[in-house]
């Protein structure tokens, strides 16, 4: 990982409007509601949180996939939502998505071959699919699939070889970041290893950057460099593997820390529960979003909290921190 940023999210919002009824005041479903984060070059930035939180309407508007409501979004030291056109078509080849579900994943009346030239030749990296097919090769070898599927169907892979698809897909127009949006929660555990494995051998033979969105506390310890917790469209605590898992701040990191099954623990002694049901996020709690289920709230919870730095590159959103005090403590 260097020190190169390669993407700059500061203040993103996506609100989905609400269908409304005559005279009545427009509402929004608030996905992502003012979210700041740096991507470096070559790291892998995890994004934790449960679901419905904004996870991957975020990831998609990095990519532009979806417009922001507001907010600024740069990459490379570029604007990219002043991009439109060529200059956005050709930034496009070098961001791409791994998607959760590798069944819907991929066009079911297309040929593997065809499917990963298409990116090649959207992008007018290539002319032809014989211009392709050396590229393909290379594709199929990289993720670990032999040269002869280039000629069958989707559904004659299982799910493992299919995601493997996935990313050699992902892979054709020479990315340089990769946004990979739980790619294992669909596959049987068995197989999750190996694909994370693959993914780890490619990061470090192409320098790719990742953005890892999960579930899995235990495959974001593995795999990642640095992790953001989000809740409620928000970002509540991000640092490094090391200081989010054995230093958490937050209330709710720690919650979700207490939830990660240790060996010999045949009980649920540690386990931090949560009261209470998540907030809609087209009316969510003011101030502080995790206030209305956190066992420290208070008073000053509802004005909203800032971002304070605890230690160098470990920042938390909440008011106990900013009053110096430590939630464990409390």
């Amino acid at each position: 990982m260097s020190n190169e940023i390669l993407v700059q999210a500061t203040h993103v919002k996506k609100w989905f409007p609400i269908k409304k009824w005559f005279f009545e005041k427009q509402n929004y479903v608030k996905a992502v509601d003012d979210v700041s984060l740096t991507l470096y070059r070559g790291e892998t930035l995890g994004i934790v949180g449960e679901s419905g939180c904004g996870k991957s309407t975020l990831a998609r508007t990095l990519l532009r996939l979806i417009e922001p409501t507001d907010g600024e979004i740069t990459y490379d030291g570029k604007d990219l939502i002043a991009m439109k056109g060529k200059e956005l078509r050709g930034l496009r080849k070098r961001m791409q998505i791994v998607f959760q579900d590798p069944y819907s994943s991929l066009h079911p009346r297309m040929k593997i071959g065809q499917i990963i030239a298409e990116p090649m030749l959207i992008s007018k990296l290539k002319k032809t699919k014989a211009e392709c097919m050396p590229r393909i090769y290379e594709l199929l070898d990289m993720v670990g699939l032999d040269k002869t599927y280039v000629d069958r169907y989707p559904h004659e892979f299982s799910g493992g070889q299919r995601q493997r698809i996935v990313i050699a897909r992902a892979l054709a127009t020479n990315p340089e970041l990769m946004i990979c949006d739980e790619p294992v929660s669909a596959l049987d555990v068995s197989v999750r290893a190996q694909v994370l494995n693959l993914l780890e051998e490619l990061q470090e033979k192409l320098n790719l950057t990742y953005m890892f969105i999960s579930h899995d506390l235990s495959v974001v310890e593995h795999l990642c460099d640095r992790v953001a917790i989000m809740y409620l469209g928000q970002l509540m605590e991000i640092g490094t593997v090391d200081q989010i898992y054995e230093n958490a701040k937050h209330p709710y990191t720690q919650a979700l820390l207490s939830a990660i099954p240790k060996v010999g623990q045949h009980d649920s002694s540690g386990r931090i529960l949560l009261e209470g049901d998540i907030p809609s996020p087209a009316n969510p709690p003011s101030g502080c979003r995790f206030r209305t289920r956190c066992r420290f709230a208070t008073a000053a919870c509802a004005e909203k909290p800032a971002a304070v730095e605890v230690e160098p590159g470990h920042f938390v959103t909440c008011h106990l921190i900013c009053d110096g005090v430590d939630e464990k403590e409390a």
